[in-house]
């Protein structure tokens, strides 16, 4: 009834689990360590935006209308994915160095 397997002994549990071991490290593609820092700069960047309207800093002086807000969400979710291609705050650099080191 389920469609759930589960690895057939503990070898293989920890070969997934484990960084450098088995066929999860096949996957550690650099670019895509790249593109998920990037992923994860722009997420932190638009957070951060984010709270600097709410708590009351308005830096896009929009109105209280729920149309204007989520026109402010994407706008700032944009601007934020736009400066982490560009480097950003230097996060991702960092992030996808720590990840591809042997």
């Amino acid at each position: 009834m389920s469609d759930l397997s589960f690895p057939a002994s503990g070898s293989e549990l920890v070969s997934m689990m484990l960084p450098g071991t088995g066929a999860a490290r096949k996957t550690d593609d650099p670019a895509k360590i790249q593109d998920a820092a990037r992923q994860f700069e722009a997420l932190m960047l638009g957070q951060m935006l984010r709270s600097v309207r709410e708590s009351g800093g308005n830096w896009l002086a929009t109105g209280d209308t729920g149309a204007g807000d989520s026109a402010t969400d994407f706008a700032e979710q944009q601007f934020a994915a736009s400066m982490a291609q560009q480097g950003g705050l230097g996060l991702a650099t960092m992030i996808a160095a720590g990840l591809t080191r042997p």
